[in-house]
């Protein structure tokens, strides 16, 4: 056979392998108003950009009806591409072949990607899409799984990895994305459970659907698995693209600077309005979040789990910073069980890959109640302490209102190496709010009293002349200025600036033990 005849015959195994599943399995996959895994990769990567690797690997499955049907790629396709003209390895799990099911073979090609971005220092992004173990394998499948959840676990703060679920993704299956820093889900097509819901149904006689055991709003929204939930695949793959605007490529390179036409010293007038003069009164932290971004743009990180926190990607000055605030308009912005770990998480995300963090405080303290005590917020709680602890990357906090507490401490204050904290004229920074301190320092004398509710008024208006304001914290340095709200933006980009060749380190360890 001459190279003509031998070109042709490659190019027949190409189409071959481009070819999946088949026609009938594609128009299935279309059907169900998903992509094929092929145009997944044309969605998410710069046009032109992605080169397969292991397009003609086959099972080796001996029996079970397999053996006389090897589809090449077998259910996978692999390789690397580029995203903004960035490197990034890719999988995108093709279900139309053997329903995407994992086999030694298909392992073995995500492991290979996997082991390429370690070495070069770029991030891995995941489509998934399986049903899970190829059971004609058996243990050998499980196996597969082993060695990704391996690499994954290797990978971690090394190199981003980002995992879009957009099929089903059961068993133990759903430990490699939760392994991985983000997950995308889309809605009516995304499911993620160790145990579908015949299972459920028959060990706890729960009666549910897909939808409401694992699907995508399940997840944005009550156990916090997924970080970002989207109505089509469209949507979900660039945004994935979006949240490369604000990520490195590995743990050794700074995150990308963005040029803005957003003047650096730009004020706000709006500022001075958005936090009410009555202390119990709620406001949107995202308001005061997107007036001091450059361009008004952040990338809200769990937008529909624990509201009660704010957390996200931004450009400040054109820097990349991750933002984390409490939210006065959701349970008053306590800090609570659930975020208290979303809080936790994204901060040791930016610390590990070198991204500033940017705080916005206005905080009553943690979420009483039995629940909340039975359910650890102790153990959970101090994650969020801890992570802010650990972190040695640029931190800057802004109090806008409330500092109360412990949570005072938690929020990146100084005294846990906090670099620059800033305090608007409204915030209150004590031990706990007037209410309570007059409760119990004055419980006598407002029992005692002609008017005990006019005393009560009184002993709070003096506790919040002597203590609940910002001068008392920055007389002895704990505040480093009280600053005029419309300076926000100036002073936070001014801090960066300053900070962006910070050095810092903790003591030598194998790692640290956080509560988890």
């Amino acid at each position: 056979m001459g190279i003509h005849e031998k070109l042709r015959h490659l190019e027949e195994l190409r189409q071959r392998a481009q070819a999946g599943g088949g026609p009938e399995r594609l128009e299935a996959q279309h059907e169900r108003g998903k992509l094929s895994a092929r145009e997944r990769l044309d969605v998410l990567l710069d046009e032109g950009s992605f080169v397969e690797l292991d397009r003609f690997t086959t099972h080796r499955t001996v029996g079970f009806g397999l053996e006389n049907r090897r589809i090449l790629g077998d259910g996978v396709v692999t390789g690397y591409g580029t995203i903004h003209g960035r490197l990034v390895y890719v999988f995108s799990q093709d279900f139309t072949v053997f329903g995407g099911s994992l086999s030694e073979a298909h392992a073995e090609k995500i492991v290979k990607v996997m082991d390429l971005a370690l070495r070069n220092g770029a991030p891995v992004v995941g489509l998934n899409d399986s049903g899970g173990a190829r059971i004609q394998e058996g243990v050998v499948s499980l196996g597969g799984y082993a060695n990704i959840f391996l690499r994954n676990t290797l990978a971690s703060g090394v190199v981003p990895q980002i995992s879009a679920v957009l099929g089903p993704c059961a068993g133990g299956a759903v430990y490699s994305p939760a392994i991985t820093d983000f997950i995308y889900m889309v809605r009516g097509t995304s499911y993620m459970f160790v145990t579908g819901p015949n299972v459920v149904k028959t060990v706890t006689h729960e009666d549910v659907d897909m939808e409401g055991l694992g699907g995508a709003d399940v997840h944005g929204t009550v156990s916090g698995i997924a970080h970002f939930v989207y109505d089509t695949e469209p949507e979900c793959l660039q945004s994935i693209r979006t949240l490369f605007e604000y990520i490195p490529q590995n743990n050794r390179d700074d995150p990308p600077r963005r040029e803005t036409a957003d003047p650096f010293d730009r004020g706000d007038q709006e500022l001075l309005d958005l936090v009410p003069d009555e202390p119990t009164k709620p406001y949107d932290m995202h308001e005061v979040i997107r007036r001091v971004l450059d361009d008004g743009r952040f990338y809200e990180v769990h937008r529909n789990f624990a509201q009660n926190i704010v957390v996200g990607f931004g450009h400040l000055g054109g820097h990349a910073v991750g933002i984390v605030a409490n939210q006065p308009a959701v349970l008053a912005g306590v800090l609570d069980i659930s975020s208290s770990a979303k809080g936790a998480r994204f901060v040791r995300f930016c610390d590990a890959f070198n991204i500033p963090l940017v705080v916005f405080e206005d905080v009553p303290g943690f979420l009483p109640g039995v629940a909340q005590e039975h359910g650890g917020i102790i153990r959970h709680g101090a994650k969020l302490l801890y992570a802010f602890c650990e972190a040695t990357v640029p931190r800057v906090t802004v109090i806008t209102r409330k500092a109360y507490g412990g949570a005072y401490d938690v929020m990146n204050s100084k005294h846990i190496r906090g670099d620059i904290n800033l305090a608007w004229p409204t915030a209150e920074i004590a031990v706990m709010g007037p209410k309570g301190a007059v409760e119990i320092l004055f419980r006598k004398e407002i029992a005692d009293a002609r008017d005990p509710e006019a005393e009560t008024r009184r002993r709070e208006q003096e506790y919040r002349e002597q203590f609940a304001h910002p001068y008392v914290a920055a007389a002895r340095g704990y505040i480093d200025d009280v600053i005029d709200p419309r300076e926000t933006r100036p002073r936070l980009i001014n801090a960066l600036d300053m900070l962006q060749n910070k050095r810092d380190s903790n003591p030598p360890k194998k790692h640290g033990n956080i509560p988890l």
